[in-house]
């Protein structure tokens, strides 16, 4: 069966190695991050402020209105807030008003509108960056309006707008301060991310699988990482091991993420298993490798993962190992055997 082995097929068995690498590693390299506003306003409280909003920054609330203290509120440790909305609470009561056909200081019927400005910016393994902008408007439950930055224009998404659409195109001077924004929004998160970025630290441990004779729990811990994208797979004598239990990615108090996964090994089953990490922090993709041969556990145990060489690295492998294999087919048709 080797001696039907040709070094094209050897190297496009390489080849497919490097791509299935690849593939599941782009991923992890992709960086996003959003910054989003978000009001909402109401004709009618009732258990609900009249007003509400907050700033959130990659799933976390940075920043809300006080509308006791009628200010913004940052919190403790976030030093690097970006600038207030262009729109104040004022603002959104006229607007709200408007759309309700409201004369008076209090309207019979409940009505919601609610807005969501912002950026989202995903960095690519190629180095490229992928921007979004948007300010959209919802009323009662449905889409009312939103702004093309590009055209300076705004969109109606339902008969409603019509004139509101009117009236907001002919202001250029309020769009020519939403499009500023949303740029500042984009400059902002470029800044933070490159003064925020640390890299994962990673534990593995071993532990006994309760009720379950031969069976051993061989778990990842990574945490500490921002941004929080990451991927994390656990590996034996390197094919990903199925029924893995993942604990998601979840933030920790300092603002930085922590991921979890384990799996169940048998004891009879030896051979090399590895706790496989990517993160967009590490220089090209750096992997973090810990090995555990399973005849050698004894008890509970625990380690610190090193770092090895990333997408170079591997790229390189993958092509020694094709050579040796070649030299080794070759030194096989050339004996004989």
């Amino acid at each position: 069966m080797f001696h039907t082995l040709s070094f094209k097929n050897i190297f496009f068995i390489g080849k497919i190695m490097l791509s299935l690498f690849l593939s599941r590693l782009s991923d992890a390299l992709k960086e996003r991050h959003f910054l989003h506003y978000k009001f909402t306003a109401l004709t009618r409280a009732d258990t609900f402020p009249e007003f509400s909003a907050e700033v959130v920054y990659d799933d976390r609330r940075i920043s809300h209105y006080s509308n006791e203290e009628r200010v913004w509120i940052g919190t403790e440790d976030w030093t690097e807030a970006p600038a207030d909305p262009p729109d104040s609470r004022k603002w959104f009561t006229r607007q709200i008003r408007t759309l309700s056909n409201c004369t008076d200081s209090q309207c019979s019927e409940l009505h919601v509108l609610q807005r969501i400005i912002g950026c989202e910016l995903e960095k690519l393994p190629d180095g490229s960056v992928d921007l979004t902008v948007f300010d959209e408007y919802g009323f009662d439950g449905e889409d009312l309006i939103s702004f093309n930055s590009d055209t300076m224009q705004w969109i109606e998404k339902s008969p409603k707008a019509k004139r509101t659409k009117e009236q907001w195109d002919s202001q250029t001077g309020r769009n020519h301060v939403i499009k500023l924004y949303l740029k500042t929004c984009t400059d902002w998160i470029s800044t933070f991310i490159n003064t925020k970025k640390t890299p994962p630290d990673v534990h593995v441990s071993v532990s006994e699988a309760p009720d379950e004779e031969n069976k051993l729990v061989l778990t990842c811990l990574a945490t500490g990482f921002y941004p929080r994208d990451v991927q994390m797979d656990i590996r034996r004598n390197e094919f990903i091991l199925e029924g893995q239990t993942s604990s998601g990615i979840r933030p920790n108090a300092d603002g930085s993420f922590q991921m979890r996964i384990s799996v169940k090994i048998d004891t009879n089953h030896n051979g090399i298993y590895e706790c496989l990490l990517n993160h967009s922090h590490l220089t090209l993709s750096r992997a973090v490798l810990t090995l555990y041969d399973v005849r050698s556990f004894d008890g509970e145990s625990e380690s610190s993962c090193p770092v090895i060489a990333g997408i170079t690295a591997a790229v390189d492998l993958v092509l020694v190992l094709i050579v040796i294999i070649y030299c080794i087919y070759k030194k096989i048709l050339s004996s004989g055997e």
